[in-house]
């Protein structure tokens, strides 16, 4: 989970890097601000950010490099050395190469007498940092305009500052270096930061992927620009905590059970009776009433034990169609624990020709990689190995820009993709919203099943698909957020969220 501080005002949105940098002059100058301006902005607007959360720091490291991520770190040695803290500036670049408004602002900063080192003249090494014993070091080596591979000189930078992270907090100026801000990639090596203060608005790729490793806790400084630049430059990147979530479903006094619907869910192959039960009770926790399983028939007594509510559906194809559940259901839930022999087949192929709302999870995903079906009315739920066979690429492939292969994959299938991980993405083809929720406790068999669950109750019970997905979603990792600040994180069961669910979908926050 990344908590955020944001200002809850402002439109939900989240831009590329090169939005921000081919837009962010032409907003400062609609706003008759210039970028030099902008530079003394930004640094002192992480530089009040430092006196507002470590009143104590008597000592700082700023790491610059040559572009304007280190003219904003020269401002922040300024204001910080006028303020009376004991100010060093590493320069990870010769001065020779500083040009434009960072040259300016290095300027201004050598005119202070503050204590300047230059890489080439003394290497940055975890003696020189266990020696000086900086309260926190100021990440302003790149910016968002980064991408690839760090350089091998300046990996080793990266490398002693996150060695030092028991000495030192660490605050990144944009983005952590070595982070791709589009795509939340790490291509080598990043600085692994507390705290990020993105500037003007959000990064998309702090939000997702790999970016929970190295982001921190992440703020943003709009610096006066913030509005204008989300009302100027249309996004369709969104991102979702808890304040612009879709509205709980409503229950009226006179429902009953026929009115929300039944949910027919096929998995639990032979050896595998776990993930449909999962699944199915995740569902009757999130409010769907009427709950079918159709499991390989040596499974029916594990999958029914201890939870009566639940119905079972004969797992005969032929009596399967003649028996009722598989016309009446709603809403169908296709994968969890089905396996991939000539049982699961079978079974995957009839559910796969009807033309019922669908949530399709697990081993099914991997059916239908083969088959390479278009439906509007199914949601995806791939983890990064399914999503890689759904697009047939990589692994790699998909973690290096998850936002393109979230899109594609809802593009290619058709209905709304859910692309799970840290900061899952949930994408109809056309817009994509970053979830919030979630910790790294969620790491344990079962979670997906628990999910596929929850998003197949919300489709009977919300009209709008996407809706239902953006909900369920959150919900899942909202769940998993209240048990970690209860029990912690380690050992946390795909079980031990369902009180926590049935809370959430009854109690709005």
């Amino acid at each position: 989970m990344l908590p955020i501080k944001i200002t809850a005002s402002l439109p939900q949105k989240a831009y590329s890097a090169t939005q921000v940098l081919s837009n962010e002059a032409l907003v400062a100058r609609q706003n008759n601000i210039s970028m030099l301006e902008l530079m003394e902005t930004a640094g002192a607007a992480v530089f009040a950010h430092i006196k507002a959360h470590y009143k104590s720091c008597q000592s700082i490291l700023v790491i610059c490099g040559k572009g304007n991520n280190g003219g904003d770190g020269f401002v922040i040695a300024r204001l910080a050395q006028q303020f009376g803290i004991k100010v060093t500036v590493y320069l990870a670049a010769n001065s020779t190469k500083l040009q434009g408004d960072a040259l300016t602002k290095f300027r201004q900063l050598e005119q202070k007498n503050t204590t300047i080192i230059q890489k080439h003249e003394h290497a940055l090494t975890t003696d020189f940092l266990t020696e000086n014993n900086f309260t926190l070091i100021i990440d302003a080596l790149f910016g968002i305009g980064f991408k690839g591979e760090l350089p091998k000189d300046l990996q080793s930078i990266v490398k002693v500052v996150n060695a030092n992270k028991l000495v030192s907090k660490v605050i990144s100026v944009d983005v952590p270096s070595g982070l791709n801000a589009t795509t939340g990639h790490v291509c080598t090596d990043a600085i692994i930061a507390d705290e990020t203060i993105s500037l003007i608005v959000i990064k998309q790729g702090l939000l997702t992927g790999q970016a929970a490793n190295y982001v921190g806790v992440l703020y943003l400084a709009e610096l006066g620009l913030g509005t204008s630049f989300q009302s100027t430059l249309v996004s369709n990147i969104q991102w979702q905590n808890a304040s612009q979530l879709p509205n709980n479903p409503q229950r009226k006094q006179t429902a009953h059970k026929g009115n929300i619907g039944l949910l027919l869910a096929l998995g639990g192959n032979v050896g595998m009776p776990g993930a449909i039960r999962l699944a199915s009770e995740a569902a009757l926790r999130t409010g769907a009433s009427l709950v079918a399983v159709c499991c390989h028939e040596n499974n029916q007594a594990l999958v029914f034990n201890g939870r009566p509510e639940l119905m079972l559906t004969t797992d005969n194809l032929e009596s399967l169609v003649l028996g009722g559940h598989f016309e009446k259901a709603k809403v169908l839930l296709l994968g969890p624990g089905l396996g991939k022999d000539s049982w699961a087949k079978e079974h995957f192929d009839l559910f796969i020709k009807s033309n019922k709302a669908s949530v399709v999870d697990a081993d099914a995903l991997n059916l239908l990689s083969e088959k390479q079906q278009y439906r509007n009315n199914w949601v995806l739920t791939p983890h990064p190995s399914e999503a890689a066979k759904l697009l047939k690429c990589s692994v790699a492939d998909i973690e290096q820009d998850r936002f393109t292969a979230v899109t594609q994959i809802a593009q290619k299938y058709g209905g709304v993709c859910v692309l799970k991980g840290a900061g899952s993405l949930i994408s109809d083809g056309q817009t994509t919203w970053i979830n919030t929720s979630g910790n790294a406790g969620m790491a344990s068999g079962g979670m997906g099943d628990v999910l596929s669950g929850i998003i197949a109750a919300l489709l009977l019970q919300l009209p709008d698909p996407l809706s239902a997905v953006r909900l369920a979603v959150y919900i899942h990792g909202k769940a998993a957020d209240e048990v970690a600040k209860k029990h912690g994180m380690i050992g946390m069961l795909a079980s031990d969220l369902f009180a926590e669910i049935q809370q959430l979908i009854n109690v709005p926050e």
